[in-house]
């Protein structure tokens, strides 16, 4: 009998000791596989069932869930449901929907805006015990609120994006593109109903899902001689006042491929002139040929430092802006670099942190678009502290350079971003796609130039409304006083 007993009892105990191994299993080492998959219902109910903690901009939500009557609780509400000022945040908001996942600040934020972030532990403690419904925090951002309407306005209906930031602490005050579109049809609670407005959306013209301020990449045309003269002041090469080569036209090293200026005009009848005056007019050939002298391995060194190569979290992760490696890069590229076509390509925020690293006296900060995390209890759990990312240029170059960019906008290609009492220093430029496609249009500004408050950085893909007869100075550069207005104002 004790025999039988002490086998059953074994036989007990190891059924018992199996089932805490597999709960354990399930419960802990499995758990994040069983969560994430999509065929579990109970946790796309837990995820609707608690109250999501809204995304604020200038002290007021933009995104907020509100209460419903469906199993699911809580719907995501864009704007109020405004569709127009929706698109307008939604490159940066994104999109948070029961069939097609998030994106955008929704994704990055996702752990404190469902409530689960490890930060928020005490939080979870306390609603274990008290069995309170858990509540997300909410995320307040950079933006302001003026300076994003007015780049909004300011692009109108044409493709392409807008991006501002503060040069002296990184914080993003502004990034639009277009076209863009409203996420409250993703977050309606009818499976089918999100599914077309999603799939609408995949086969719309324009693509308008990107958020091109952070994934898109275009060649950065002239804007990207502001790099170019940064890498030759930098190598000793030359200084704003030396003179440099200035042909007509440019042969392209190891080519029978000339290069021509802008309507194939003449930058000095003499041949040279100085580099703040091929700066201000910007002159094709010239920096061609210093990028030649100056040589790809430096180009490279200074296209890094000013963040190429690299991407940039804000928190969304951007796509790398490119110059390319040493292998197979041959002279005639080098040249093409030298005003930014070619092999290089940029995003806006690239372009605007450029702008914003001279602005900075030479020091690039990281970007960033959330300030503060407040718990339900609007307790700060996270605040952002400005940080150094490098030092791109000397303080004496960036001084230079923020010269020759005031003088672009005083009496030179840029213009149409003057403002009657601010001094506005900029880049305009001019980018070929190919040979049959209107070229793109860019701009970038800081201002003012003796206490930047902004900088940014504007393009219009392929000439917007203006097609072929579009230039930097005459399309991109109003917009971008437009925005740097409304952020002194």
């Amino acid at each position: 009998m004790n025999t039988t007993i002490r086998r059953l009892s074994a036989v007990i105990m190891v059924m018992f000791l199996a089932l805490m191994v597999s709960t354990t299993f399930t419960q802990f080492f499995d758990a994040n596989r069983l969560n994430s998959d999509g065929r579990n219902v109970r946790a796309i109910y837990r995820e609707y069932g608690n109250q999501r903690g809204p995304i604020v901009v200038g002290g007021q939500p933009i995104v907020e869930s509100v209460p419903v009557d469906t199993p699911f609780k809580f719907q995501r509400v864009y704007s109020g449901g405004d569709a127009t000022k929706a698109q307008m945040y939604a490159p940066v908001t994104g999109f948070f929907s029961l069939v097609n996942g998030t994106t955008g600040i929704e994704s990055a934020e996702n752990t404190f805006l469902n409530g689960q972030a490890p930060a928020l532990w005490v939080d979870r403690l306390q609603n274990m015990l008290t069995g309170r419904a858990t509540q997300g925090s909410s995320v307040e951002l950079t933006i302001d609120p003026k300076v994003q309407q007015a780049a909004w306005d300011a692009l109108g209906g044409q493709r392409g994006s807008i991006v501002a930031v503060n040069p002296k602490t990184g914080a993003i005050l502004a990034m639009v593109s277009k076209p863009s579109f409203d996420p409250n049809k993703l977050a309606v609670h009818s499976t089918s109903q999100a599914g077309q407005a999603y799939q609408a959306l995949l086969n719309a013209e324009g693509d308008p899902l990107i958020n091109r301020a952070l994934s898109s990449l275009y060649p950065p045309g002239s804007t990207f001689k502001i790099v170019t003269a940064a890498a030759a002041v930098e190598a000793g090469h030359t200084t704003p006042t030396s003179l440099i080569p200035a042909p007509h036209r440019f042969t392209l090293p190891g080519t029978n491929t000339q290069m021509r200026n802008f309507g194939d005009e003449v930058c000095d009848p003499s041949g040279q002139m100085s580099l703040d005056a091929a700066f201000i007019m910007s002159c094709n050939t010239a920096f061609a040929d210093l990028a030649v002298q100056v040589g790809g391995d430096a180009m490279r060194t200074q296209a890094e430092k000013f963040g190429f190569g690299d991407p940039f979290r804000v928190p969304m992760r951007s796509a790398v802006s490119g110059y390319p490696a040493a292998d197979g890069f041959t002279p005639d590229r080098v040249a093409l670099s030298g005003i930014g076509q070619g092999d290089v390509t940029a995003t806006p925020l690239q372009m605007a942190m450029v702008s914003a690293a001279i602005a900075n006296h030479g020091t690039l900060m990281q970007p960033y678009l959330v300030q503060t995390v407040r718990d339900p209890q609007l307790e700060v759990v996270q605040q952002a502290q400005p940080q150094k990312l490098r030092d791109a240029v000397s303080r004496s170059t960036a001084d230079a350079l923020t010269q020759m960019m005031v003088d672009t906008v005083a009496r030179g290609t840029g213009t149409g971003a003057q403002i009657a009492g601010v001094q506005v220093a900029g880049k305009t430029g001019t980018a070929q796609t190919t040979a049959t496609a209107a070229p793109h249009a860019w701009f970038t500004a800081f201002a003012p130039a003796n206490d930047p408050q902004i900088a940014v950085a504007v393009i219009v893909e392929h000439g917007g409304n203006l097609a072929n007869e579009a230039t930097g100075g005459r399309l991109a550069a109003p917009m971008a006083r437009a925005v740097i207005q409304a952020a002194l104002q």
